[in-house]
């Protein structure tokens, strides 16, 4: 089917809301800024399937680039294996923050390949694409030529272009400056192609340029791209490679087989999220002359969602700084729905915002904790102590529950306004605007007075439900921030399907009269906020020592080769009996968790350690405790043989049930220890 063709079927096949963020470059591992933007997208693809739409939410990887060639190459490996190390790490995060992404972009995937190799052919064949020797000014960091336009008024290249250094070479080039006229244009008239519209006017501004587009890197100095199709002595420019991706993954010239969306049914995105030092030039001005050079209308252009940063003190987060909060801490930390809430919640979509580790914590303790945590608490509770959870069919009305039902019938149109406006904090300010009417009722209706007269009990049976129904809207409307929360809240409230839905919400009224509620779990248990802040500041200062040292040059040591090779033999010791295929197999090995771990009295040599190995708690006793402190290991995932048979130590007095992975690291009697990955489940299988 022509590229033609593809785009006329659009107009007769059914819309999906297709939504997409930025792909994360593989250089290095996820930071808050991340999870920002995939939370934010999130967060909107669940309130459209919420909504009843069919919804296509694509995120992932960007894996080629002069700079992971170059770190690859540091690191002895091949560039696939750094990538798939750094994309490991994004998938994990987004595993544990919940995003519920429907497609994966990752560079390297070979139908993206074709794609971009089918597209640059089109291109040469319309002329869009030649070939020239050019001498310039280049940006190792941002992976392009720089011209005078980004010189500063001293005239230099400023710190954000990094290493720039002059080269001359031949590439293939893109003519970017046939689109200028046009884009002037579209952007001026459009309405909706970049938001918040503030942004438009950075956009008109990077369109006056008088130079094409450099689009290939000779293989000779970075073999890691998509070759040429025509041309296999060149590869891809990264970006030009990376945005391709926004339609090679919703299945633009896919082969049937492919696995890929129907293209028809996404193209244009209603919505790509980038944040905004990606807006120009690469979102604002290649990617619209890019589609436009393929034949794309002016209706077929998407929608660029553009947020701002946050930042730490007014600075924006740098690795060079030491700045970066990673965003595992924080979920391991607070949890991982609190942080997706406080993200949200504390920024303005388009806007920077500080992050601010004591407001976190304080928005936790407040609107969670105390408004939203303390309403159901609260509500339940009374329920089972006035009536056995079961809410007796007759009621009275009161002259206090006007107030709170007008505005419980009201959210979803408030909040749907919000939300259409990207105005997620606000959004969420109407919520807790209601629950907070909702805590307000309890104090004026006094249900704990209600509950002393037989002759009131219909009142209280009234105030009670009212308080389930506000409580159970406001759920509705909390799901897209905090899916796995509001499944227990509902939970509590015995909330069958039709009640959490988008058409329930804008009806008070849906839970049955007799309702029955269950008193469950603290949903937000309020936290000490020293003490949890203590906490993460430790995790932090570890995980910097822990980068530094790796990142550290190794120590330079008089080398001894006789006595290197004799501890090397000394370490080595004397080997064991070989042991059969079938006998190795009969050794389970398996992840667990350590729970808990303490010295021992008896014993200055041992450790007591529990470990949860995927299906139960056992004691392990192991010693390590000359190298290892039981705080090292709390928490920690680690290897054990699990099928060791128990042996009873101490006497008697315990029983260990297994061994775990340790090494000898000198012939002193060092030890080290195996550490998994916290996204490793307990009970794994180790092979």
């Amino acid at each position: 089917m022509t590229l033609l063709a593809k785009r006329q079927e659009r107009s007769i096949v059914p819309r999906m809301y297709y939504i997409t963020t930025a792909i994360d470059y593989t250089n290095g591992p996820p930071h808050i800024g991340h999870a920002y933007e995939k939370v934010l997208a999130d967060v909107l693809a669940r309130w459209h399937r919420m909504k009843g739409e069919e919804v296509y939410f694509l995120t992932g990887v960007d894996q080629h680039g002069q700079k992971v060639q170059q770190t690859a190459e540091k690191l002895g490996i091949t560039p696939q294996e750094h990538v798939n190390n750094i994309t490991e790490q994004f998938l994990a995060l987004w595993n544990r923050l919940g995003i519920s992404n429907d497609g994966w972009a990752s560079t390297t995937d070979p139908r993206h390949k074709a794609c971009v190799q089918k597209i640059l052919t089109y291109l040469k064949d319309k002329g869009q694409l030649y070939k020239k020797s050019y001498k310039g000014f280049y940006s190792v960091r941002q992976e392009q030529f720089l011209t005078d336009k980004e010189r500063d008024a001293e005239g230099n290249f400023g710190p954000e272009w990094g290493e720039v250094v002059e080269l001359e070479e031949e590439n293939w080039y893109f003519r970017l400056t046939d689109h200028v006229e046009w884009m002037k244009q579209f952007v001026e008239k459009s309405s909706d192609f970049v938001l918040p519209s503030f942004r438009k006017a950075e956009v008109l501004n990077a369109i006056d340029f008088d130079s094409d587009l450099c689009i290939s890197r000779p293989k000779s100095r970075l073999s890691w791209g998509i070759e040429f199709p025509f041309d296999p002595e060149f590869v891809t420019y990264v970006w030009f490679d990376a945005l391709i991706n926004y339609i090679s993954f919703a299945g633009y010239l896919a082969e049937p087989d492919s696995g890929l969306p129907d293209f028809s049914k996404l193209w244009p995105a209603d919505c790509e999220v980038i944040g905004k030092d990606i807006l120009v030039p690469a979102h604002g001005v290649y990617w619209p002359a890019m589609l436009h050079a393929m034949g794309f209308s002016d209706e077929e252009m998407p929608t660029l969602l553009v947020h701002g940063w946050w930042n730490i003190n007014g600075e924006k987060m740098s690795k060079s700084i030491g700045n970066v909060v990673d965003p595992n801490l924080l979920a391991e930390q607070f949890g991982p729905e609190p942080v997706r809430y406080y993200l949200v919640r504390d920024i303005t979509t388009g806007k920077d915002a500080n992050f601010d580790a004591d407001r976190l914590v304080m928005l936790y303790n407040t609107e969670l904790a105390n408004d939203l945590g303390n309403l159901l608490s609260r509500t339940t509770a009374m329920a089972d102590k006035y009536f056995g959870g079961n809410l007796p069919i007759e009621q009275d009305e009161g002259p206090e529950d006007a107030a709170l039902l007008e505005k419980a019938r009201g959210l979803r149109d408030r909040y749907e306004a919000d939300m259409e406006a990207y105005a997620f904090q606000n959004a969420l300010a109407d919520v807790f605007e209601v629950i907070d009417n909702a805590n307000k009722y309890i104090d004026a209706t006094a249900p704990w007075v209600l509950a002393k007269s037989e002759d009131s009990k219909p009142r209280l049976a009234r105030v009670l439900y009212n308080l389930a129904e506000t409580l159970r809207i406001c759920t509705v409307l909390l799901q897209p921030f905090m899916p796995t929360t509001c499944e227990k809240i509902f939970a509590q409230l015995n909330v069958e399907a039709d009640g959490k839905t988008w058409d329930g919400a804008a009806v008070f009224g849906t839970l049955p009269v007799n309702a029955t509620l269950h008193k469950g779990e603290n949903i937000f248990p309020r936290i000490d906020a020293a003490k949890e802040l203590a906490e993460l500041e430790a995790l932090e200062a570890a995980q910097k020592a822990a980068a530094q040292a790796a990142n550290a040059p190794a120590e330079k040591k008089e080398e001894k080769p006789a006595e290197s090779g004799a501890a090397s033999a000394e370490l080595i010791g004397e080997h064991e009996e070989e042991i059969t295929f079938d006998d190795f197999c009969k050794v389970e090995l398996r992840v667990a968790e350590v729970r808990a771990c303490e010295r021992m009295k008896e014993s200055k040599k041992l450790l007591h350690l529990t470990v949860f190995d995927g299906e139960r708690e056992r004691c392990i006793l192991s010693g390590i405790a000359k190298w290892f402190a039981p705080e090292d290991l709390i928490g920690k995932k680690i290897g054990i043989v699990a099928n060791l048979a128990p042996r009873p130590m101490m006497k008697g007095k315990y029983v260990s049930e297994g061994m775990i992975f340790a090494a000898d690291t000198d012939v002193d009697g060092g030890c080290s220890i195996a550490f998994f990955p916290d996204s490793t489940p307990a009970g794994a299988r180790i092979h």
